[in-house]
């Protein structure tokens, strides 16, 4: 089985809890994405069109600073989990791909949420990282039970 690595960003800890779940049960090696500033509630609030969160998904340039990236070249597989904001992935998580090399390593990309799917978000990431290799995502609603036959076989 190749190394892998578990990275998440969590602003309620939701996501948090699904990937300690993953990497724990698995015996996978765990990264937060941590931003800088972190989230409050009324940053995360989507019906208020001048929340920090709405402004960042609405810039799809925008990189949200993160405290620290991690190695991952000891890494075949990498693991990126995080929220659905507004179907897609957060900017933050584009801050990291950007902030770390993953040419030649298959990424697998999983989500929480209550409604949305992953595959816009992964096709939103591989439309941004042509030349990165993201595998079929999956969404955990905490059930993790499928996650090693996921990122191992699939």
């Amino acid at each position: 089985m190749s190394n892998v690595l578990v990275t998440y960003f969590s602003a309620s800890g939701v996501t948090r809890n699904v990937a300690e779940k993953i990497a724990g049960e698995n015996g996978y090696d765990i990264f937060e994405i941590k931003p800088v500033e972190k989230y409050t509630s009324a940053d995360l609030d989507y019906m208020d069109k001048n929340s920090r969160s709405t402004i960042e998904m609405n810039d799809k340039s925008f990189r949200p600073p993160i405290e620290e990236t991690c190695d991952v070249s000891a890494y075949d597989t990498v693991v990126i989990g995080f929220p659905v904001w507004w179907y897609t992935a957060p900017t933050i998580i584009n801050t990291f791909i950007e902030s770390v090399d993953l040419n030649g390593k298959t990424i697998k990309a999983f989500c929480t949420s209550g409604g949305s799917g992953i595959d816009k978000c992964v096709s939103d990431l591989q439309n941004t990282y042509p030349e990165l290799d993201f595998a079929k995502g999956m969404r955990f609603m905490g059930n993790v039970s499928k996650a090693k036959e996921w990122i191992e076989n699939e």
